[in-house]
């Protein structure tokens, strides 16, 4: 993995040759390395290890998840903010398989930080939900599973929070 301020001294490189390759006359060198430069800001912003785990995680491959994110070894000065939140946010999805204190502490640090789209941050909040309904907080799961249904739109999630409610009322 490449660090995030090397790939933006990269990109300024890549981009530098590609406009001294425009000046040559090589317009299509020129585009080339610009597109490369492009590739390696995009992987600026979406981190590739955090990608391929995401793909692990879609297959339900949870010991692949955790190959790829074992890749990240200091996410704090490897990861932009966001970058940062998925990578709390994957490791408590897979931590709810196993350990719920520890799922619940690295989904909290994810929603802290942020996660771009509203769909996950839902997901998130309904895992916290879930784990603090398993651990008798009811008051708590009741904001969170609010705030999750608020999140989700397009009712990606409806079945969960209708089950979490039911299971809600029976405690």
């Amino acid at each position: 993995m490449v660090n995030k301020n090397i790939k933006l001294v990269l990109a300024g490189l890549l981009l530098a040759f590609a406009v001294y390759q425009f000046i040559e006359g090589f317009i299509g060198n020129g585009i080339m390395w610009v597109l490369l430069a492009g590739l390696v800001v995009l992987l600026y912003f979406k981190n590739e290890m955090i990608v391929l785990a995401f793909l692990r995680l879609r297959k339900e491959d949870f010991v692949g998840t955790k190959k790829w994110l074992d890749k990240i070894k200091n996410p704090e000065a490897a990861l932009v903010k966001k970058q940062q939140g998925y990578y709390w946010y994957l490791h408590g999805l897979m931590m709810s398989q196993e350990n719920l204190t520890k799922a619940e502490k690295y989904l909290k640090r994810a929603v802290k930080l942020g996660l771009s789209m509203k769909h996950d941050l839902a997901m998130a909040k309904l895992n916290l939900a879930g784990i603090a309904l398993s651990k008798r907080r009811k008051r708590e799961a009741q904001l969170l599973l609010k705030e999750a249904k608020k999140l989700d739109k397009h009712n990606m999630l409806a079945n969960q929070i209708r089950m979490m409610k039911q299971q809600m009322k029976k405690i």
